[in-house]
């Protein structure tokens, strides 16, 4: 943790560099780039790490990918299931069985410039499963029988199983179709030269620097506004979409302020107090200037254990729940996220999601988390060996917290901070004993969570990155899967949901929430609770 003086320091010199910066940014809107063009422009601290959709596994490339690519289905801001390059679809009786009627007036970008058929599809859904791919992606469809074209517009997919979500999951980015010529003529290079049916069209990458996507010209879906006297205009608005990768996030947010960014996705522990009330609200200096939009967001933030490292007294299920035990969580959120988000002191599964647990687990109980260590066989933690816990920089202030609180109860922490590539990596790998992680929705279902706990999901295969293993779990989760009763399909996850918060392969840190900083001059912009970017509407005053 910083000393007080030292904080201080920090802010007043933030703020005192943010003051001159506000001075300089009306001239800055005013001298927009290319005055004659709607041009997006954000940043990706993240970086990119290709542009194929097959590898759209972290919201960093899944953003640009929402932009150059389709698939047969969308989710609207209700996260509801509706048309895209789907126009209609039936499900059969048994709940197998799902047939697609497509558009037939969907053109691919250049080079390929033809229009999609159902064929696509096939070879589309099919690279995802295939091994030489070695999709990340390929977990979602552990259930798929096969899937045919009976013509160009007509696809049909049959699964083992009835699986309710089903739908929903075709509306991941890794569902995108792509044409067959483009990815066998770049190979492995089809990461760095997209071709997809977006709203956006790729025209130029440096990766590290600049990603550039322009306006797709023969766009399929329409914007309807109006009444009686209904106005339509073909989508997008915008004329490009320009990505930087800066990685310091104070500099981002000093070009955000300038004008030099129009967009920008939650705040830095660095500056958080500069811009927030301590309730969370836009302070008054910036309100005139930005709109900011605060929403739910299905993400958990959590600490996850390895429950195959043998060698590490993690093992025992006592030393993980005296940590989860062992800090508040509920100050954690007023003291270092202006109570931005929802303590996790239930399960994994985000609140609000039906299935989600309905009472608290752990709640701070400092003492409780004594006893355990002491059954453990380590009073007071003696004996008990340092404890590593692997996170990234944007999350050291709240590893830190935890290190401090967990020290009062006997547990020595060691924080180590990595490049988020390197933890992505560690994690995969199974190279961390205890490791920072999320599971941001990919789609609107509790079972999307839970699948992070099924044995067959184990990491690097699948998400399952605690590798944890437990067969009275996964008999529940194959059994929820197949559930076509609502009702009981939320109570199977609601037990499952109660297997993982008492045998504690995670620490839940917090349910998420969205904040997004626009300027004024930007309109259109949409929030949903998944955090998804759609540019398709947004329009941008010259």
């Amino acid at each position: 943790m910083h000393t007080k003086g030292a904080r201080h320091a920090a802010e007043v010199r933030i703020g005192a560099v943010v003051c001159m910066m506000a001075i300089m940014a009306t001239a800055a809107c005013a001298r927009h780039r290319h005055d004659d063009k709607q041009i997006f422009r954000y940043n990706e601290s993240a970086g990119i790490a290709t542009l194929d959709p097959a590898f759209a596994k972290d919201q960093s490339t899944i953003w640009p990918c929402r932009q150059l690519y389709n698939g047969l289905v969308q989710l609207d801001t209700a996260l509801q299931v509706q048309p895209c390059i789907a126009k209609r679809w039936s499900v059969s009786a048994d709940g197998l069985s799902y047939i697609f009627t497509l558009r037939d007036d969907v053109m691919f970008h250049e080079p390929a410039s033809r229009l999609v058929t159902a064929h696509d599809f096939v070879y589309s859904l099919g690279r995802i499963t295939d091994p030489a791919v070695a999709s990340p992606g390929a977990w979602i469809f552990s259930d798929l029988d096969t899937l045919w074209a009976d013509n160009d517009t007509t696809l049909t997919i049959r699964i083992r199983h009835p699986f309710a979500p089903f739908l929903g999951q075709m509306s991941m980015v890794y569902c995108s179709v792509v044409p067959r010529e483009v990815v066998e003529r770049w190979g492995k290079d089809f990461r760095a030269h997209p071709c997809g049916t977006g709203p956006f069209r790729f025209q130029y990458w440096k990766e590290g620097v600049k990603l550039v996507m322009r306006r797709n010209d023969n766009y399929f879906e329409y914007d309807t506004v109006g009444g009686d006297t209904q106005t339509v205009s073909r989508l997008p608005y915008l004329d490009a979409v320009a990505v930087t990768f800066i990685v310091d996030r104070q500099t981002v947010f000093l070009e955000f302020v300038k004008g030099n960014l129009d967009f920008m996705n939650s705040l830095d522990a660095s500056y958080k107090d500069e811009v927030l009330n301590p309730d969370g609200s836009l302070k008054e200096k910036y309100a005139e200037r930005i709109d900011m939009v605060s929403t739910p967001y299905l993400n958990t933030e959590y600490l996850g254990f390895n429950m195959e490292d043998r060698e590490s007294p993690l093992r025992d299920r006592r030393v993980r729940q005296a940590i989860n035990y062992g800090f508040d969580r509920r100050k954690m959120m007023r003291y270092l996220r202006n109570n931005i988000g929802e303590p996790g002191v239930y399960g994994f599964v985000p609140v609000g999601l039906p299935g989600a647990a309905e009472e608290a687990y752990y709640e701070y109980d400092p003492e409780r988390a004594r006893r355990l260590l002491a059954e453990a066989g380590y009073p007071g933690g003696q004996g008990l060996p340092r404890l590593k816990l692997s996170t990234t920089s944007n999350y050291l202030d709240l590893c830190k917290y935890i290190q401090q609180q967990l020290g009062l109860t006997g547990i020595d922490v060691q924080v180590d901070v990595n490049p988020p590539a390197a933890l992505r990596e560690q994690k995969a790998q199974g190279q961390t004993a205890w490791f920072r992680g999320s599971w941001i929705a990919d789609y609107p279902d509790a079972e999307n969570y839970l699948s992070t706990f099924y044995g067959p999901n184990c990491a690097p295969a699948g998400p399952n990155y605690t590798r944890f293993r437990n067969a009275a779990y996964d008999r529940l989760y194959t059994r929820a899967r197949s559930c076509t009763d609502p009702g009981e399909r939320d109570s199977l996850y609601r037990a499952m949901d109660r297997m993982v918060m008492e045998e504690a392969p995670v620490v839940v840190l917090y349910y998420d929430q969205i904040l997004h900083f626009t300027h004024k001059r930007v309109h259109g912009l949409r929030s949903d609770a998944m955090n998804t970017l759609d540019l398709r509407r947004v329009r941008i005053d010259r």
